[in-house]
């Protein structure tokens, strides 16, 4: 009796009308599928310190004038200053360069480099959310002599293709670098020793770099009741490019470091990009989802006469819905495994593009997308059977 209820059911059911079925399924399944698992793998481009993809950061600084300079005056940023421009619109943080109030003495080089260098330097600071290097190794401990440094990925360069080549001296890698002790004399109300050790470098930030808690130890130790006024803030934005950051810098008479202008331009852009294709995937899925919708629909459209028929003989209502729920299932898992296997294979391929954009690249699990992919299954199942059962039930009062 199963076999006759099928082969009756089934008369109507057209190959290709499935297959149309099953390919804006699959579309659907594989797009959503592989946007969730893509931006998975790429949320650490976002999030993390060091990538290249957080908001753009800006260095503003004042403008040194003739007569500041004859003056000795400092251009420094007073409190109301940076209130103000905290309060500003394309302000989405403030972070202050804190110098250090003390003279600093290093020496690098020495055991198994082959040269040695002394000369004075400086030191400054900044909150560690505007740094874009790794975090692991940036801590301070009061009672160690031990300090970590972040140096500019510039100042490397310089000395590579600059003054190594010209006096015939060995490049330096920053593995080397980050084993060389650097010997530090601190010198103010008193003098210290310290020993840095450079723990990373940094496109953005064009300083020499340690703890905001060294510095507040040091200045507090070595310069008690210096003042601590930056003259230099680090703003995060947005959008570098937004006109009203131009104009208000011109009219307060700042200057800005923009290094990383164009590299934020463009990480907004892909930003931006990223977003538009997710919401036109999301829309293209939702679509397939209804033509699915829609197929079913007209499959129970072709056997109206015979599921008519098929009650007025006694058959169940639940019975006559059994077999299509069944092929909806089966076609919907087929539709499951396809689009797993073409979110597996599209990650095969944008993978070593992420890996070459952003240094320690780690994929994200595969088990969220398997889990999203599974929902998205039990959801499309059910909302095929009470499409089908509501079709049916309807067949069955037009009788009454």
């Amino acid at each position: 009796m199963n076999r006759l209820l099928h082969k009756l059911l089934g008369r109507h059911i057209n190959a290709w009308q499935l297959a149309g079925f099953v390919l804006a399924n699959l579309c659907g399944m594989a797009i959503i599928l592989t946007a969730v698992q893509f931006f998975s793998d790429l949320k650490p481009l976002f999030s993390s310190s060091d990538s290249f993809m957080q908001p753009g950061h800006i260095v503003i600084t004042k403008r040194v004038s003739s007569l500041g300079t004859l003056t000795g005056s400092s251009p420094t940023f007073s409190e109301k200053e940076i209130k103000r421009l905290e309060e500003q619109p394309f302000t989405r943080r403030l972070g202050r360069y804190t110098p250090a109030q003390f003279s600093v003495f290093a020496t690098i080089g020495g055991g198994n480099l082959p040269m040695q260098f002394s000369t004075d330097m400086f030191l400054e600071a900044v909150p560690d959310e505007f740094l874009d290097t790794n975090l692991d190794d940036w801590t301070y401990d009061p009672d160690s002599y031990d300090v970590p440094i972040i140096l500019p990925r510039a100042y490397l360069n310089l000395y590579n293709f600059g003054f190594a080549s010209s006096q015939g001296l060995p490049t330096i890698s920053e593995e080397i670098a980050g084993a060389v002790a650097v010997n530090l004399r601190l010198r103010g109300v008193t003098t210290l020793l310290k020993t840095g050790h450079v723990v990373a470098f940094s496109r953005r930030l064009n300083t020499i770099l340690v703890p905001q808690a060294f510095i507040d130890d040091m200045n507090s130790r070595l310069a008690p009741g210096a003042s601590t006024q930056p003259s230099r803030l680090i703003l995060q934005v947005d959008n570098p490019a937004d006109e009203r950051i131009a104009a208000y810098l011109d009219r307060y008479g700042y200057d800005t470091e923009a290094a990383d202008a164009d590299a934020s331009r463009a990480a907004s852009l892909m930003r931006i990009i990223t977003t538009v294709v997710l919401v036109v995937g999301l829309i293209i899925a939702v679509l397939s989802f209804y033509v699915l919708l829609l197929s079913i629909f007209l499959i129970l459209q072709k056997n109206t006469e015979t599921v008519d028929n098929l009650l007025l003989i006694g058959y169940t209502p639940r019975s006559i819905v059994w077999p299509f729920l069944v092929l909806t299932v089966v076609l919907n898992l087929l539709v499951l495994a396809a689009a797993i296997a073409v979110t597996i294979i599209a990650r095969r391929c944008y993978l070593p593009l992420l890996g070459d954009l952003y240094d320690g690249f780690q994929p994200a699990a595969f088990l969220p997308t398997l889990l999203v992919g599974a929902a998205i299954f039990v959801l499309v199942t059910v909302l095929n059977y009470i499409a089908i059962a509501r079709k049916v039930s309807l067949i069955w009062h037009m009788h009454e």
